[in-house]
């Protein structure tokens, strides 16, 4: 074979390269902090959805002091924010302390168990207003304690609590507004509904 076939060009090889400036911005992706809570807690998150139609049962905002037991993720504090409640008004209580850490951008958070606070709050404070996805397993103790808070708190409206409950739960002052479809709570084989309790 000839040597010249391995010579190099005398001038550089270019390849002509136009540049197009017509393609759209891409949005900036933002990073979506994932929290791990483990199974422990019973925490079975409120689709969105779902808790903005628990708002509109709570009722129109008001000045009325408004607590939300377990609040873990902050989906139903969010829905109430949304909806024009007052963040002021807004009381939370959360035991997990990574999720009670994730919460104070709603309203005042009360790092505890619900039903321990329940238990040293009787008679000292009143809530018009409770809105509530409580541990399915102890149901009936935080429907129970969320109830032994309420009062008027010099409201004329009566003090009413609205909580995502499971199907089986029955209180003989419940009015059932809906049943959930099967698939509202993927890690939880439970079916549910919501109810709201008048006091």
């Amino acid at each position: 074979m000839k040597p010249s076939v391995y010579r190099r060009p005398a001038k550089p090889l270019y390849a002509p390269v136009t540049r197009r400036r017509d393609f759209e911005a891409l949005p900036k992706a933002e990073s979506v902090e994932v929290v791990a809570v483990d199974r422990a807690t019973e925490c079975h998150v409120t689709p969105p959805d779902v808790a903005a139609r628990m708002v509109r049962y709570l009722g129109a905002p008001g000045d009325k002091l408004t607590l939300e037991p377990s609040a873990g993720t902050g989906n139903l504090s969010r829905a109430l924010i949304e909806s024009g409640h007052s963040r002021y008004e807004l009381v939370q209580v959360e035991r997990h302390i990574r999720l009670a850490g994730m919460l104070h951008g709603f309203g005042s958070v009360i790092n505890r168990c619900f039903l321990e606070y329940a238990a040293e709050a009787r008679g000292k404070v009143e809530f018009p207003r409770v809105i509530m996805n409580p541990p399915f397993s102890d149901v009936r103790k935080h429907i129970a304690a969320a109830l032994s808070l309420m009062g008027s708190g010099g409201h004329e409206c009566a003090p009413r609590v609205v909580a995502l409950v499971p199907l089986t739960f029955q209180h003989p002052d419940a009015e059932e507004l809906e049943q959930l479809p099967d698939d509202t709570f993927a890690n939880a084989k439970v079916r549910t509904k919501i109810i709201r309790i008048y006091r």
